[in-house]
C-alpha cells in the first residue's frame, strides 16, 4: 500500500519540479512513510512522485518510481496484486528474458506491461490498486484503477497542467493548483454524505470511474477511457448465467471462492490480521484466515460503553471460540470526541459517514499490532444484506397500488404543515410528543411516498438532505448514475438494480473511502476479500432468491459462518458501526456546532443560507427533532472549509 501523485507540465525546469515533487509526495507521507522517491522528464514534461509502505519486498528493490527493465515504462503504483506470483510464473514461460530484481508486485506489473500490453495485463491481475504509468515510447501517460474502486484516484488540468494522485492534498501542494470549491459538488455532499465518482469538492479535479484506464497523450492532450471491467456489465451477464447448483453446492462454490480470495490477501511479508465485528462478514472473513494459518490470527475490534452502538462483546465471543489473538478495545466518549476534529484532515475531502469515528480508532488500535488488516466490507452489497432492500421492495409493493396522482397529493399536503405545528403539538404532553414524532416522520417520507418508481423510491430512501440545492448558495444539483445518468440495468429484479446501484456508487464512495482513509492515515494496508472480482462475480450468478430467502438476508454467508462458528453467535439483528452524534451534539459538541454554524458565519463565508441551517441547528437543539444525520454533513463541510483557511 503505497500513494503516488504527479504532473504534467512543461513550465517547470528540472530543479523546480523536483521539488515540486518532494512537496506532492510529503503531502501524502502518511500513506507510505518507510521510503519515497521522485522522478522528473524535462523532456516529457512528466513527473511522478511516491510514498511506499513496504509489505511484499520490503528491500530497496520494491521502491518507485520503478522503471521497466527496457526503460520504456515508469509506474508509480498504490495498491497490491494477490495473484503476481503466478503473474510471474506465465510471464517466465512466455518469456527466457526477465530477470527479476526484487520480487515485489511492482515489478511484476512492469514486466506484464512490457509482454502483454497494459490492459491485458491489468485484466490478468487480481488485487486493489490505483497507477500512473508512463510510456516514453509513445508519449502517452495511462492513469488506472481498480475494478470496484478500492484504491482512490483523482486528477484534473488546472492552469495548463495535468494533476493527478491519491489524495487531493498532493494536488494542492502543486503551484498550479487552484482551490476554487465547486458549489454543485456541495450539493451532490449534502445529498450523500460524500461527494460522488467522478467529482470532486474541487472544480476542474474528477476522480477516475473504478475499472478504467485513462490514457493521456502528452503532445496532444487528448485523452481516451478504456473501461476494462464493469460491475453493471457483471451484474447483467450474471442473470444469463445463474449459478445452477443446489443450497449445498452454492455455500461450498462461496467457501472455495472466498477462501482462495482470503489466501491471496493474506501474503505479507509484514504483520497481518483483521478487523472483527462480530457480525457475519467479518467474522466469515476471520473464519477462512484461522483455517489457513499456523497461528492465531490478530483481530481487533473497538468497543463503546453505550448500549445499541457496541458489538464488542460479540466480537470478543466469536475470536474465542476461533481461536484468535483478540485484542479489544473500550473507546469513552472523550476518546470518541477528541477525534473529531482529526476527521477533516484524516478524509481530506468533506466525508460524513457516521462511522468514521470508530473506523479510525479501530484502524489506530490495529496499527498498534499489525501492518495490514483484512476487512469484511462488501458483503452487504453482494449477498442483500442491507434492510432497505428489503425494505424498499415491500414500501413499493404497497404504494404501487395507489395512484401517483393521490400519492403525490399526499406528499405535498404532508410539506405543507409547518413545522411549529409539530413542534406545538410535542409541548402538550408525552403522548403528544409521540404524535408529533410521528408526524415528523411522515414529513421526512414525503418524498418517499410520491415515488414513481421503485429506482426513484430507492434514491428517497439513501437520500439525506432531500433538497440540498436550497441549502447551498448558487449551488445546482448536477445529474449522477443514480438519477438521469442510470445506466441500464436489463432484466435486474428491482432489489438486485439497488444492489448494483450501492456496488457502484456506496460501496467505492463511501464505505472504501471510509476505510481507506481512516486506515491509511495511521499507515496501515487494509484488504477486502469480498471484493476479489471472483467472488464479486460469483456472488452475482447467484440468484436473488438464494440470498434473500423471506426475511432471511445473506443466506449463504450464514451457512458458510455456520460451518465455523455456532449460530447463536451471529443471528441477531443487524447492528451499525455509529456512535451517538445526536446525543454529542446537544452535549460536548455543542459549542463546536454552534460556532460553525454561526449565522454570521455562514454569511461571511456564502456557502449555505443562514436561515434554513441555523432553523435545522436550533430544533435539534431543542429535543424536538433529531436532525443529527442533518447535520453532521454540514458540519463536516465546516470543519473542512476551517481547516482549508477559507
Amino acid at each position: 500500500m503505497c500513494g503516488f501523485s504527479g504532473y504534467v507540465s512543461r513550465e517547470f525546469d528540472s530543479e523546480q519540479a523536483l521539488e515540486i515533487l518532494g512537496r506532492m509526495g510529503d503531502a501524502i507521507r502518511h500513506r507510505g512513510p518507510d521510503s519515497g522517491g521522485v522522478w522528473h522528464s524535462q523532456e516529457a514534461g512528466v513527473g511522478l512522485a511516491h510514498r511506499r509502505l513496504s509489505i511484499v519486498d520490503l528491500s530497496i528493490a520494491g521502491n518507485q518510481p520503478m522503471h521497466s527493465p527496457g526503460g520504456q515504462f515508469v509506474l508509480a503504483y498504490n495498491g497490491e496484486i494477490y495473484n503476481h506470483i503466478s503473474l510471474r510464473s506465465e510471464l517466465e514461460q512466455q518469456s527466457t528474458h526477465i530477470n527479476w530484481r526484487g520480487h515485489s508486485d511492482t515489478e511484476t506489473l512492469l514486466a506484464g506491461f512490457e509482454t502483454w500490453g497494459v490492459k491485458e495485463t491489468i485484466k490478468k491481475a487480481a488485487g486493489m490498486f490505483a497507477f500512473a504509468l508512463w510510456d516514453s515510447h509513445a508519449k502517452v501517460l495511462t492513469l488506472g484503477r481498480d475494478r470496484l474502486g478500492e484504491k482512490p484516484l483523482y486528477f484534473g488540468w488546472h492552469n495548463d497542467t495535468l494533476l493527478f494522485g491519491s489524495e487531493l492534498r498532493s494536488l494542492k501542494a502543486h503551484p498550479s493548483f487552484n482551490a476554487k470549491i465547486c458549489r454543485d459538488s456541495l450539493c451532490l455532499f449534502l445529498r450523500h454524505n460524500y461527494v460522488p465518482t467522478p467529482y470532486s469538492i474541487y472544480e476542474g479535479i474528477s476522480k477516475l470511474e473504478p475499472g478504467t484506464l485513462l490514457t493521456i497523450d502528452t503532445e496532444t492532450k487528448r485523452s481516451s477511457t478504456i473501461t476494462y471491467w464493469s460491475a453493471i456489465e457483471t451484474a447483467i451477464s450474471s442473470q444469463q448465467n445463474h449459478y445452477k447448483g443446489s443450497a449445498q453446492e452454492i455455500v461450498d462454490e462461496l467457501d472455495g471462492a472466498l477462501r482462495k480470495a482470503v489466501a491471496q490477501q493474506m501474503m505479507s511479508d509484514v504483520p497481518l490480521g483483521a478487523f472483527l465485528s462480530g457480525g457475519i462478514d467479518s467474522s466469515s472473513v476471520v473464519a477462512l484466515m484461522q483455517t489457513q494459518s499456523m497461528q492465531p490470527v490478530k483481530t481487533f475490534s473497538i468497543g463503546f460503553h453505550e448500549q445499541g452502538f457496541n458489538e464488542a462483546e460479540y466480537a470478543k465471543l466469536v475470536a474465542e471460540h476461533l481461536g484468535t489473538e483478540h485484542t479489544e478495545l473500550y473507546v469513552t466518549d472523550q476518546e470518541a470526541l477528541a477525534v473529531v476534529p482529526k476527521l477533516p484532515d484524516i478524509y481530506d475531502e468533506p466525508f460524513a459517514d457516521s462511522s468514521q469515528v470508530p473506523t479510525y480508532l479501530v484502524s489506530k488500535l490495529a496499527k498498534e499490532h499489525v501492518t495490514v488488516a483484512l476487512s469484511g466490507d462488501g458483503g452487504d452489497e453482494l449477498f442483500c444484506g442491507y434492510s432497505r432492500y428489503e425494505l424498499s421492495n415491500r414500501l413499493w409493493s404497497k404504494l404501487s397500488h395507489v395512484p401517483v396522482w393521490a400519492r403525490s397529493l399526499a406528499a405535498d399536503a404532508v410539506a405543507r404543515i409547518p413545522q411549529g405545528s409539530l413542534n406545538s403539538i410535542s409541548a402538550m404532553g408525552p403522548v403528544a410528543t409521540r404524535v408529533a414524532n410521528f408526524g415528523d416522520k411522515i414529513k421526512k417520507g414525503a418524498g418517499v411516498i410520491s415515488s414513481t418508481s421503485p429506482d426513484e423510491l430507492y434514491y428517497a430512501l439513501l437520500s439525506h438532505h432531500r433538497s440540498p440545492s436550497e441549502l447551498v448558495i448558487d449551488g445546482v444539483e448536477p445529474q449522477t448514475k443514480l438519477t438521469c445518468l442510470r445506466p441500464d440495468l436489463g432484466e435486474l429484479t428491482d432489489v438486485e438494480r439497488m444492489m448494483a446501484f450501492d456496488a457502484t456508487n456506496y460501496l467505492p464512495d463511501d464505505i472504501l473511502v471510509k476505510v481507506d482513509r481512516a486506515a491509511m492515515s495511521v499507515s496501515l494496508e487494509t484488504r477486502v476479500p469480498f471484493l476479489h472480482h471472483e467472488v464479486f462475480e460469483f456472488a452475482w450468478r447467484l440468484p436473488l432468491d438464494s440470498k434473500l430467502r423471506g426475511n432471511v438476508t445473506k443466506w449463504p454467508l450464514r451457512e458458510l459462518l455456520a460451518r465455523h462458528v455456532p449460530r447463536a453467535l451471529f443471528e441477531r439483528p443487524k447492528m451499525g458501526f455509529g456512535v451517538p452524534y445526536n446525543q454529542w451534539l446537544r452535549g460536548p459538541l455543542r459549542e463546536w456546532a454552534s460556532e460553525l454554524l454561526d449565522s454570521e458565519r455562514l454569511a461571511r463565508e456564502g456557502f449555505f443560507r443562514p436561515e434554513p441551517v441555523v432553523r435545522i441547528w436550533e430544533e435539534h437543539l431543542s429535543g424536538k427533532r433529531d436532525c443529527a444525520g442533518w447535520l453532521w454533513s454540514i458540519l463536516m463541510f465546516q470543519a473542512w472549509l476551517e481547516s482549508e483557511n477559507y
